[in-house]
């Protein structure tokens, strides 16, 4: 189904749930039943011709003792397929004795929507909130529930705000109005991971199912995405009726306002430092109402908040806009700032700052080896710049590579955005058949002077096949974000079909069988002896044989294959050194071009034989 189709359809399912919403729930609670009536059926297929056949057993005798191992094996492969697992959502895990207060709230608001028990309520250090149902045994059994709570959205939120929040995921378990169209919200999340789950797994059995998933899928997903879309309504409704519309308004407002300041001023602050200093040393969690406090003024409240308000409803996300949802429930927004003390996060005493230091602590430890890495590669980036700034200022004129590397390290680097775009004009008519300048210029100019940003980077595609996807990106978010949709569509639809291609190019350069064409390599002798100089260095290494593979999709892309062995043929082949070996190759060798290593050793010793047969393919 594409995007236009989906569009088209779930529109056409707006206008059916609004004039007669009893029918329409109807419809998507039988596409629902459909999808576990064929799960169903199959299972229950296998179970009759298992019954039927251990009953001609008297009959059939050694026959039907192989069918019945025959349909014994398929059907466990069925059951090992649906038998997926679901990971639950991580956090930290809070109990009632940890902090009363919240877990007096928690269930106040369960008696009065009749909502099932939480299994677990764990904090998070996201600005979010969730109830999360994750099934216990893929399709079979029942679920655990989990409620899930950001401690950045206690932070920012007061506590009646908060309570908002709480009522709004409430909302989508409650048993009490609105009970079929909470069960078939949560049967589309359901599916939605387990249809997932089902895609990755890699055993014979999901493939079964992948034919009908395939189909059942998308379509399930836009039948109902109306209904999903309507929940979400009545979450909020749910919000307000059980708090006030205008502590809901409030809430809504305020967590848009607040995601404006974290992802462009409290974590990129943070993030800059990592280009500083070589380990993370800070507290975000600890620090982070306190700065709100401090960095949060009104004028850039204002922006974050114009820009949410001026967001449309899409078809992207089941969550309608801001601006919808106020309209909905009767509000305007409620731009209300807590003063220090006023935060919801006090709901977690005695354990707030256990909870808090144990978050940070864990955010250090997940973060500390990119951050060092990150601290490492800016060192060694501030020293090439400086090198390439004082040959321009020894009148050196750099190579064109060097130069785009110059205005590349100006900007990420020296945060001299201006000054890098200058870089790149300057260098563009020195190359302008330069398919990565044409696109970095591009790139910038897209905001500017668009009709020539539109032109670099169409002609950076025709340059280089590979700058397609990214050049299609590009172009398809400045339409959509400047309400050109239909041009929209039309970049993305490009995009699509360059994925598309990719990933048959990638397949095919993924694969080496033995049915494929091979042809002797094409390296000059200057490369063929650095390749050897660098295969020599590597202990346990016999002998090497160089090709091509013949590639059918992007064939100005060569795939080279450098087969190996380690073992004497009158000697026991090794696995381990095998593998010692092939370790060793990919971290020594650099091959001027793609390359895939392969032992010519055990199930693949028939490529040594085709490999031998052809001429100047052994290089040591």
């Amino acid at each position: 189904m594409t995007n236009e189709q989906f569009e088209a359809l779930v529109a056409r399912l707006e206008i059916q749930a609004r004039q007669n919403p009893r029918a329409y729930q109807f419809r998507v609670f039988l596409l629902a039943l459909l999808g576990n009536l064929y799960l169903g059926a199959i299972l229950l297929l296998c179970l009759v011709l298992l019954g039927g056949l251990a009953a001609s057993v008297m009959f059939l005798k050694w026959i039907a003792v192989k069918l019945i191992l025959v349909v014994g094996v398929f059907l466990l492969t069925l059951v090992r397929a649906l038998w997926v697992k679901v990971d639950p959502p991580e956090g930290l895990l809070v109990r009632a004795g940890d902090a009363p207060e919240l877990f007096s709230i928690i269930n106040d608001l369960r008696r009065q929507l009749k909502a099932p028990a939480f299994h677990s309520v764990l904090v998070t250090d996201e600005l979010n909130a969730a109830v999360y149902q994750a099934p216990r045994f893929g399709i079979f059994g029942g679920t655990r529930n989990y409620l899930v709570i950001g401690l950045p959205l206690m932070k920012a939120l007061t506590v009646e705000q908060f309570r908002a929040v709480l009522a709004h995921e409430f909302g989508h378990l409650s048993r009490g109005h609105g009970r079929v169209a909470n069960w078939l919200y949560r049967q589309r999340l359901r599916w939605s991971r387990l249809m997932g789950a089902l895609e990755a797994q890699n055993h014979k059995g999901a493939a079964l199912f992948k034919p009908f998933l395939r189909w059942y899928s998308p379509y399930f997903n836009a039948y109902s995405f109306p209904l999903a879309r309507a929940n979400e309504y009545e979450a909020d409704a749910t919000s307000a009726r059980l708090t006030s519309p205008q502590a809901a308004a409030e809430a809504l407002t305020r967590v848009e306002v607040v995601g404006g300041y974290l992802s462009e001023k409290f974590w990129p602050s943070i993030h800059r430092q990592a280009s500083e200093t070589p380990r993370p040393a800070f507290a975000p969690n600890a620090n982070l109402g306190r700065r709100m406090l401090e960095e949060l003024d009104e004028e850039d409240a204002s922006v974050w908040l114009d820009n949410a308000l001026a967001s449309k409803t899409t078809m992207a996300d089941t969550h309608p806009s801001l601006s919808d949802r106020l309209q909905a429930i009767g509000a305007t927004p409620q731009l209300v700032l807590p003063k220090a003390g006023e935060a919801a996060d006090q709901l977690l005493h005695p354990s707030l700052e256990r909870i808090t230091e144990t978050l940070d602590s864990q955010w250090r430890a997940r973060i500390q080896g990119a951050w060092e890495q990150h601290y490492e590669e800016t060192r060694q980036k501030r020293e090439r710049l400086a090198e390439l700034n004082q040959r321009i200022a020894e009148a050196s004129e750099l190579e064109p590579s060097e130069a785009y590397e110059r205005a590349m390290l100006t900007e990420s680097v020296a945060n001299d955005a201006p000054e890098a775009l200058a870089q790149l004009r300057a260098l563009h008519p020195r190359v302008p058949d330069d398919a990565v300048v044409c696109y970095a210029l591009g790139a910038r100019l897209l905001e500017t002077e668009f009709d020539t940003a539109k032109a670099l980077l169409e002609r950076a595609m025709t340059l280089d096949e590979e700058a397609i996807t990214h050049a299609c990106e590009l172009l398809r978010d400045y339409y959509w974000q400047h309400d050109d949709k239909e041009e929209a569509h039309r970049w993305h639809e490009r995009l699509v079909e360059q994925q598309k291609m990719e990933q048959k190019i990638a397949l095919e350069r993924e694969q080496i069988r033995l049915k494929d064409k091979f042809d002797r390599h094409d390296l000059s002798e200057a490369q063929l002896a650095t390749l050897l100089e660098q295969l020599r260095s590597v202990p346990g290494l016999r002998k090497v044989y160089l090709v091509k593979k013949r590639m059918t999709l992007a064939p100005e892309r060569p795939l080279y294959v450098i087969g190996f062995t380690v073992t004497p043929f009158w000697l026991p082949q090794s696995k381990k050194k095998n593998q010692a070996v092939m370790t060793e190759l990919v971290a020594r060798v650099k091959f001027p071009g793609f390359a895939k290593f392969i032992s010519l050793e055990g199930n693949n010793y028939r490529f040594g034989r085709k490999f031998r047969w052809m001429r100047g393919s052994r290089i040591l």
